[in-house]
Parts: structure tokens; sequence; C-alpha cells
């Protein structure tokens, strides 16, 4: 029987939202007929990781469906008796990267990817704890259905279900690598206020984001567009697009990927820096592997935690070193870009070793580089004002760090690729038990 891992990893409460995910992970069983395993990584604090045992427990049984919540003692235990059979030279500097101690969006789902391996799953689909399901006729939109109809299949035997589709000659055998949609409601990334108070100062920080090489004509419309998702688009029927799946036209919260991505490509394990979880999305465009693009759009929303001072400061300062990472980032998105089908073996397999290259050769560009893009950022939040000045304040405390911190996220990215083929090898023989 398939088996599949739905996965969401969460730092904050989100009761009703594991509850609506366990619904979701029914739904996938008894209309495919597909194992799921729905995984609940929990980085909360005590009482919050209280709350949520409470919810998992309350989750009413499901045929097909197995509960695994696993709070950080029980991911650091896994990872350890991995990270051992993987025989890897530094287990020490392995664990910090993949269980850090600081926020990361991408080593959470490089855990989950690791242990979805280690389950034995066919693919790994990814919620987030700041989101909810749209409904239609009074169900809920469950993007799992369209994952489950299209990921893993060749395109050639799928293309016919897709509303429209755009296989490439010579890539209708390989599978569907990628399948996802988008979101509706507030921006993926919470800058909004900043258009409002300046939308001059918001394309400045924002185009700090694109590629210095995009022509202008393109530059100003990829601003307007950037975090924005699909509107207020209402779900209103299935429409599918198989094709390429472009990472600005999809969101994190609302993604499924084939095990053949995750187990050969990690996600970079930078701390404090959203957007950079998005990395395999680009990577699965630019290798020309098939994807499915859907409307079953995801709600999101932004906590409470994220108006506090202490919440807007923390957040604010993870998108700067978005801005920061992006030097490296596009630098490797355009050695990828260019690279094209030459990612791919003779299998359609992703090449580790050719991404490894790209990310080290990434790292020519010194801590030196993101000295002046740091400047322009500082003066941007300067320029807004009120609160915003308060983090132009701690971008200046950190004028010398940061470059360099970010400079080593890459490094570090370079160091978990070599290692990574080994560690999903071993996670497949580690074997995971512990379910609720």
């Amino acid at each position: 029987m398939r088996r599949v891992c739905l996965t969401l990893p969460t730092h904050r409460e989100c009761a009703a939202t594991i509850a609506a995910v366990g619904e979701e992970a029914a739904y996938g069983a008894r209309e495919f007929g597909v194992e799921v395993h729905l995984l609940v990584l929990d980085s909360s604090p005590a009482p919050v990781l209280a709350a949520h045992r409470a919810a998992v427990a309350a989750l009413p049984p499901a045929p097909g469906v197995t509960v695994h919540h696993l709070d950080e003692d029980g991911q650091r235990g896994f990872l350890r008796e991995a990270i051992g059979r993987s025989a890897a030279a530094d287990p020490d500097r392995l664990l910090e990267l993949l269980l850090p101690s600081r926020v990361s969006y991408g080593a959470c789902t490089d855990r989950a990817f690791l242990i979805a391996q280690a389950l034995g799953c066919a693919s790994v689909h990814r919620r987030d704890s700041d989101s909810r399901y749209q409904s239609f006729d009074g169900r809920p939109v469950f993007p799992l259905h369209q994952e489950l109809a299209f990921l893993g299949r060749p395109a050639d035997d799928v293309k016919e279900r897709a509303t429209r589709h755009r296989v490439a000659p010579g890539t209708g055998d390989r599978p569907v690598a990628v399948v996802g949609g988008s979101f509706v409601g507030e921006m993926s990334v919470d800058i909004a206020e900043i258009h409002d108070r300046d939308p001059e100062v918001y394309r400045e920080l924002v185009g700090l984001s694109i590629p210095d090489d995009c022509p202008a004509i393109w530059r100003g419309h990829l601003v307007e567009e950037s975090f924005r998702g699909a509107g207020d688009t209402a779900f209103d029927g299935d429409r599918t697009t198989l094709a390429p799946v472009s990472p600005t036209r999809v969101d994190m919260c609302n993604v499924a990927l084939d095990h053949e991505v995750y187990r050969r490509v990690p996600l970079p394990p930078a701390t404090d820096t959203i957007g950079t979880d998005y990395f395999l999305l680009g990577l699965a465009h630019d290798a020309r592997l098939p994807g499915v693009q859907h409307n079953r759009h995801i709600v999101n929303f932004h906590t409470e935690e994220r108006r506090t001072d202490a919440g807007f400061l923390a957040y604010q300062l993870r998108f700067a070193r978005f801005l920061l990472a992006k030097t490296y980032l596009n630098a490797v998105h355009a050695r990828t870009t260019a690279a094209g089908d030459t990612l791919l073996d003779a299998e359609n397999r992703l090449r580790t070793s050719a991404v490894a290259e790209f990310v080290r050769e990434s790292l020519a560009r010194g801590p030196e580089e993101n000295v002046h893009r740091l400047g322009t950022v500082e003066r941007a939040y300067r320029r807004l004002g009120s609160r915003y000045a308060e983090v132009a304040d701690a971008l200046a405390a950190r004028r010398d760090a940061l470059p360099a911190e970010v400079h080593g996220g890459m490094a570090d990215f370079a160091f978990l690729l070599d290692h990574w083929q080994a560690l999903t090898r071993a996670c497949a023989d580690t074997g995971l038990s512990v379910a609720r």
C-alpha cells in the first residue's frame, strides 16, 4: 500500500490546525486507499506542547491513519540514531544543523523528510500552523486530493487528468515531482504594513529578493506579485496545470514533494531566515521535473504573537536575513537555471553533487558583498520610522556579524548536502515506531 507523510511542523499554539489536518489525513486514507502518517513536529514551549498532546489524543481514530507527535526530545533521539548510523564525520554539527535552538524553516522540513524516509513514505505533504482550509459546498477543500492524484506518476500517464498540460518533449516519462497550490488571505510574508507606510521603501526591500540581472520590465511586476499568493480568490471548482511549477506560484503551506526529490537534496538549514524552504521548488522547476499547480489554496493568517513587539522584531529580522541570503540563493539559482536537465542523472533523479557544487561556488561571494546590502536594508527600515526604526537599530548593532552569519549558513548547507544521501539511507534503516 502506498504510504505518505502529511506533516505539520509547529512552534506555537495550533490545536485547531492539528484537528483540521487530522481530518485531511482521514480524507486521504479514505478516498485514495493510502496509508497516511500524520507527523506533528512540535517545538512549542511546555504549556503549548501539553495542549497539543491533548489535541492529538482527541483526534478520532481513522482507518489507514497513523499519528506521530514528536517533541524536540523525540526528534533529537531519532536524529542521533540516524546520524550515528550514517557514520558522519562531525555528528554534533549535523545534529545542530537539523535541530537548531533557533527557528529554521528549512531544518524543520528536513526533519520531516528524514522521518518520512524512516517511515517508508513515498512523499511528504507539508502544512503550516498559521493556515486553515477553504470550504466549498460546506466541506473543507483539502489539497491532499490533488497531491495524491498526481504525485509520483509519470507525466504522460496523468496529463489527461489535468485541466491544462504543458509536457515538454522528452519529459513525459518523468514522474510528477511537485504538487502545490498557493494561499489566499494575508500575505505570506508579513510586510503589508511596509507597503502601506511607504510603497517606495516596500519596492526597494522586496526588490532586493529579485536577481540583479532581472530586466526592469519584469522586476516591477515581480515586486508587485511577490508574497501575495492567489489574493482573495475563493475556490469554486478544481483546476490544475501539469508543467514544471514556478516557486512563485505555490506556497510551502500547500505543497507535496516526491521522495526522489527530498531524499537527494535537503533544504538550506539557515536559522532565523524566512524563505529558504522554497529552495527545492526552484530546483525542481529548473531541472524540468513535471509538477502540478492546483487551485485548492489554503487560507493564510498571521498570529497574534507576531503583533507583539518581540514577535514583530524577530520576524522583521528574519526577513532582513532572507534579503541577505538571496545574494547566495540567487547565485545558485542562476547556475541551476543554466544547468537545466543536466541537474538530473540518467534515471531522471536530481544529482546531489551538482547542487553541492553550485552552493560552494556561491560562497566565493564573501560576507563583504552583503555589507552594502545590509546598509540598504537598514536605511530603508529607518525611513519607515516608529518601531521599524528599532529594527534598523538591531541591524546596525549586528552590522559586522550578520553578513558572516549568512555566509556561514550557506557553508552549512554545503556541509549538509555532502552528508544528506548517507543520512537518508541511514533513516530508511533506522525506522520509527513512535505513534500517539
